[in-house]
């Protein structure tokens, strides 16, 4: 396996690499985490909010009233009024592992598995986590059942700066 993934593909690597860094030298690319370096290097994704939510399955507490529960409402909110372009990218990328959208829109987001997993927003409570919790393999976020929307926008806000810097929640 080993052969297969990494030494077959060795010698090819590591041109590519030299050849990376004759244009962008290694000293600068250490200073950005490869979400920051994702970002810098596809730009932000133009994300269609409509098309996020028609497309988001929701789970636990939230399948009951789906985008209608009041946690659900406040993160959508959150989303739409609060984040700016870049703060959307980090927020898809916090969940799915990439800040890029399919080009077929929401409806094709694929986990690891290479299977259509639809972007889920899973309930737990307060006292399990007060921060959201990504499954990137599922494409999922277990939000905790707030109490405020201002709640919602510190933690959830606080979870993809984190993510961002390299600090974990864990």
């Amino acid at each position: 396996m080993r052969y297969r993934l990494l030494d077959r593909v060795k010698e090819q690597v590591k041109a590519l690499l030299l050849g990376f860094y004759d244009v962008i030298p290694e000293a600068l690319l250490s200073l950005f985490d490869f979400q920051e370096l994702e970002l810098l290097l596809c730009g932000l994704p133009e994300i269609d909010i409509q098309d996020w939510k028609r497309h988001t399955e929701y789970t636990g507490d939230y399948e009951r009233k789906g985008a209608s529960h009041k946690v659900v409402k406040w993160f959508w909110e959150v989303v739409v009024d609060d984040f700016d372009e870049e703060h959307k990218a980090r927020l898809l990328q916090f969940v799915t592992g990439t800040s890029g959208v399919p080009a077929q829109g929401f409806r094709a987001l694929q986990g690891n598995d290479n299977n259509i997993r639809r972007f889920t927003i899973n309930s737990i409570p307060e006292t399990v986590s007060v921060f959201p919790k990504a499954h990137t393999c599922f494409n999922r976020i277990d939000l905790p059942l707030y109490d405020s929307k201002k709640k919602l926008r510190k933690f959830l806000t606080m979870a993809i700066q984190m993510e961002a810097t390299g600090f974990d929640i864990d």
